[in-house]
């Protein structure tokens, strides 16, 4: 790797670095080795715009926590971590708290506050990685919870008008692992925090998956935001890899939405088939039970992979570049359309 060679930006508190050629392989969940040509971090919208303004007609990547992206080469577009912290309520009422979060605050330490504090609605989504940021573009979900049921509004800054913009939830256009950030305003803004509307008399939910079930495997009589958090968070670590200890970024692929009639047509030719009846009429197929039948699940190829415990989450062993791990999903696409002329769509952003 090169060594890195600094710009100081003068005028900023604490002197803020442009850094030339840089390692992104620790700011990746994947681990992928990738070098970018610029990189800087900033804590404050001031800070921000002061490192815009060194970089005159720059398209940036704004960097969060690394765990939902696919770095498939060196990135000559400037990258910009977003690093903004903070968590404090600022309204409340006898129901409902608003909590305002720094979009570069971690996302589980959010859950853990809430949690410590007696705040339900994010409990569902406890050990879910990357920051804050990141929770309204992809708009999160797991376990029956998204991040549209507790959204109250974010503030972001718009990288070109140079200027502050509220949405609230009509404005994000919140789909299935979708909003208005990910395709039609995709690089113009950087969130800078979310505020969140969250119940001060919990509500819960444990019809999803396995979690009443791995409640009482615990052995809990009292239900709690925090039995339901350890509940959850003991089932993703007995099926998902610790992107620590195996580089991933969670799941790669969407659940793909057919209709009605196309799911009991494959439901005649593939008997075991998983789908979830939609409140829209359509169905929403298992992906991961698409590519395992497929025969991916476990499957390896040098240091890329498809995990062996779950066929969602594509690996890095080791060595993988992200090519490599492009090609693969790639090739898992193509054989699930072959197989069941489904056309699965990945979650990842890739860059």
């Amino acid at each position: 790797m090169k060594s890195a060679l600094f710009t100081i930006i003068a005028g900023i508190p604490n002197c803020m670095i442009i850094k030339h050629d840089i390692s992104l392989k620790p700011l990746n969940s994947f681990g992928i080795e990738a070098n970018a040509k610029t990189f800087s971090s900033f804590t404050t919208v001031e800070e921000l715009e002061e490192i815009l303004s060194e970089l005159p007609g720059a398209s940036p990547i704004i960097l969060g926590g690394g765990s939902n992206i696919l770095i498939t080469g060196d990135l000559d577009r400037p990258v910009l971590k977003n690093e903004v912290s903070g968590m404090n309520r600022t309204s409340e009422d006898e129901d409902y708290a608003v909590v305002k979060v720094g979009a570069g605050e971690n996302w589980h330490g959010f859950v853990n506050y809430c949690i410590e504090n007696g705040l339900g609605g994010v409990e569902n989504l406890s050990l879910i990685p990357g920051n804050i940021g990141a929770s309204p573009m992809q708009n999160i979900g797991a376990y029956g919870v998204e991040i549209k049921d507790v959204f109250d509004h974010l503030n972001a800054f718009h990288i070109y008008d140079k200027k502050m913009v509220r949405f609230n939830v009509s404005d994000c256009h919140f789909g299935y692992r979708e909003s208005v950030f990910k395709k039609q305003y995709k690089d113009h803004f950087s969130i800078i925090d979310v505020s969140f509307r969250l119940r001060k008399k919990p509500v819960f939910n444990i019809s999803y998956g396995a979690i009443q079930q791995e409640l009482e495997t615990q052995g809990v009589k009292e239900l709690s935001i925090r039995a339901i958090s350890d509940a959850i968070i003991s089932i993703r670590q007995s099926k998902l890899p610790d992107p620590k200890k195996i580089g991933n970024a969670g799941s790669f692929f969407k659940n793909p939405e057919i209709s009605a009639s196309a799911f009991s047509a494959l439901k005649d030719q593939f008997a075991g088939i998983v789908g979830y009846p939609l409140e829209n009429g359509n169905v929403k197929l298992a992906a991961g039970w698409l590519i395992e039948s497929c025969g991916w699940k476990g499957y390896r190829r040098g240091d890329a992979g498809c995990h062996e415990k779950q066929a969602l989450v594509l690996v890095n062993y080791g060595q993988a570049k992200g090519k490599d791990i492009f090609g693969l999903s790639e090739d898992i696409l193509q054989s699930v359309y072959k197989k069941f002329s489904v056309m699965l769509e990945r979650e990842v952003n890739l860059l």
